[in-house]
């Protein structure tokens, strides 16, 4: 049993940068700037329930398998649920302080938002970094090519369809071209040739409104 787990690391490096750029792009606008505020939460909901589903997948569809599979390398796997449960409660707090911002995106709200985005994102690469070098090595070893590709599943089937544009082009932002090659190959032709009509400049404009 041999899986290739790259594209986890694809998306972790899209994680990292959005998670970055938040803060970046929050701390930038305005006092009283509301129109702008409103762009940023809506791109801020977007980078939640990608994350969201990306974790709920591990918890649903990754940890059970695994931690029925291994034996001394069980306290990797609890580690990892640990921290999914550490980003959920920063997200919790990000629930609240995204829109007391957007409502008035006054200065204080801006600051104690930034904040919150600080300590999301530390806690995010904590677990990223940690996940990468211990719990993807084990899930190759211990995960079927089919338990794997489900991960994928689960986050295309609990994501509206243009919001999964969105997500995509996140994903193929920063590739390159042997990524690339690896997330287009998940998907159907049919699929792909919505990427590029539809989805492609679709996530320009996105990307331009958001990032001015």
């Amino acid at each position: 049993m041999s899986v290739n787990t790259q594209d986890m690391e694809i998306v972790h490096r899209v994680l990292r940068r959005e998670s970055r750029l938040l803060m970046e792009l929050v701390a930038a606008v305005t006092p009283g700037d509301t129109a702008r505020a409103k762009v940023i939460a809506d791109h801020f909901h977007v980078y939640r329930l990608g994350l969201h589903n990306h974790h709920e997948g591990e918890d649903e569809l990754l940890w059970p398998p695994l931690l029925s599979r291994v034996d001394l390398e069980a306290d990797i796997v609890l580690r990892m649920q640990a921290q999914h449960e550490r980003v959920a409660a920063t997200l919790t707090r990000l629930d609240a302080t995204v829109p007391a911002w957007e409502a008035t995106a006054g200065a204080d709200e801006r600051d104690t938002l930034v904040a919150a985005l600080s300590e999301h994102r530390a806690v995010l690469l904590e677990h990223l970094d940690d996940e990468e070098t211990t719990l993807l090595p084990l899930a190759a070893k211990h995960i079927t090519q089919q338990e794997w590709a489900s991960l994928g599943d689960h986050l295309v089937n609990n994501t509206p369809k243009l919001t999964l544009l969105t997500l995509f082009g996140a994903v193929l932002e920063d590739a390159n071209p042997a990524e690339r090659a690896i997330v287009l190959s998940g998907l159907a032709a049919p699929v792909r040739v919505i990427w590029h009509v539809i989805g492609r400049p679709r996530y320009a404009r996105h990307i331009r409104r958001v990032r001015g």
